[in-house]
């Protein structure tokens, strides 16, 4: 089973240099805690988490209406490819302690997102145990 069998397809996805109230709507919207950061080719550069908005700009004083997304977002992204298996995809997910990973297909364009709770969902629920006790293991 590959990644494709699980992943949302077409997240949506914002800019570094937009506001981070609007990543925050965006995962509002959509009820999601992350949102992938592309580039103008829709290239993931790192993501937006509802977690890095509180620690990195609201903890310290920031302006959400003012502040960017670049500010505050996780770069580099994690990623795997559209062909990637389950276990690839697991697997970086507890190496990085990350809850969601974004999918890209061949050119490097975002075609979708794995989260944690997707693996629920699959034969592959000893992954999402794997992923979950890295994710929650302190660094």
């Amino acid at each position: 089973m590959n990644v494709q069998s699980i992943m949302t397809p077409r997240p949506r996805v914002c800019s570094a240099d937009a506001p981070l109230a609007h990543a925050a709507r965006l995962m509002l919207e959509q009820d999601v805690g992350e949102i992938p950061v592309t580039d103008g080719e829709m290239r993931p550069i790192g993501v937006i988490t509802d977690r890095d908005i509180v620690l990195r700009c609201v903890a310290v004083g920031g302006n959400a209406q003012n502040d960017t997304v670049d500010s505050c977002m996780t770069a580099p992204a994690q990623m795997v490819r559209d062909d990637a298996t389950l276990d690839e995809c697991a697997q970086l997910m507890a190496r990085h302690r990350i809850r969601r990973v974004p999918i890209v297909d061949a050119n490097g364009a975002i075609c979708g997102i794995v989260a944690q709770a997707d693996l629920e969902a699959t034969d592959a629920r000893s992954l999402k145990q794997q992923v979950a006790e890295r994710v929650s293991t302190p660094h």
